[in-house]
């Protein structure tokens, strides 16, 4: 995925800088003041997300935007892994040593500017657009069926557990994982860790001066937090530091 992403901010680059090179001098005019539109996020190890965006235009190849959005993030060492075959064979696939599930809830105060003057005339606006501002990283404990106490895979009580000092050997058990509780336990014991993102991205618009917004974004998100997040039961495989590449969808409307 990463190649096929890059790949992509290669065709984009070369893309701009042609339009840059054709479009002649002209002075144009701008129809609309706002734009509102909803975003829909793919970014690297799988994760995903949506937000919106609120843009204040400007000049005809310049908008000012606010954002909000929430999005998956996952760490570069999450794999999935079944449990073993002696346990159960019908299991959820759960994340060895994971304790906690880290969402992200981003706003950022940008800018999206476009390269050519002539985007009305050639059908697709390449530009640019880049944000800024504070985060908020949402740790729901992640939760493991655990068979407890029998002597054997597979035989005595299960249970749905969380990490904890207490349970920490049983965690880390694959003899006794019977696999990943349902996505939604721990959604009322979530934690806060506050940080700050930013985000610079190659922006195409089908149609920049029409009244209905559909628009590509690829980019890459940088997210930091206040201390290491923790989503490892091993602290050493936590990080404080994300960098993202991703694909944004962009849909929604001008007036």
């Amino acid at each position: 995925m990463l190649r096929s992403i890059l790949s992509l901010l290669f065709l984009a680059a070369f893309a701009s800088k042609g339009l840059t090179q054709i479009a002649p001098k002209e002075e144009v005019g701008f129809l609309y003041n706002r734009e509102t539109t909803y975003n829909f996020r793919l970014a690297t190890h799988k994760s995903f997300g949506f937000g919106m965006e609120w843009g204040r235009l400007r000049t005809y190849n310049k908008t000012k935007t606010l954002s909000l959005g929430i999005s998956e993030m996952k760490h570069p060492k999450e794999q999935k892994q079944n449990a073993a075959p002696s346990v159960r064979r019908s299991s959820r696939p759960f994340v060895y040593g994971k304790k906690n599930s880290l969402f992200v809830l981003r706003s950022g105060w940008g800018q999206k500017r476009y390269f050519s003057e002539k985007a009305k005339v050639k059908g697709v606006a390449v530009g640019m657009s880049y944000s800024i501002g504070p985060s908020l990283g949402l740790l729901k404990p992640y939760y493991l069926a655990l068979n407890l106490t029998g002597d054997s895979p597979g035989i005595g009580r299960t249970a749905i557990v969380k990490y904890s000092e207490a349970n920490h050997n049983d965690f880390l058990d694959n003899s006794r994982i019977l696999g990943a509780a349902p996505f939604t336990k721990g959604f009322g014991e979530i934690s806060v860790l506050p940080g700050g993102t930013a985000s610079l991205a190659y922006h195409m618009d089908w149609g920049a001066f029409d009244e209905m917004v559909k628009a590509l974004e690829i980019g890459l998100t940088v997210d930091v937090f206040a201390k290491k997040a923790p989503i490892f039961v091993s602290d050493e495989q936590n990080q404080q530091l994300f960098f993202n590449f991703f694909l944004n969808l962009q849909f929604g409307k001008r007036k």
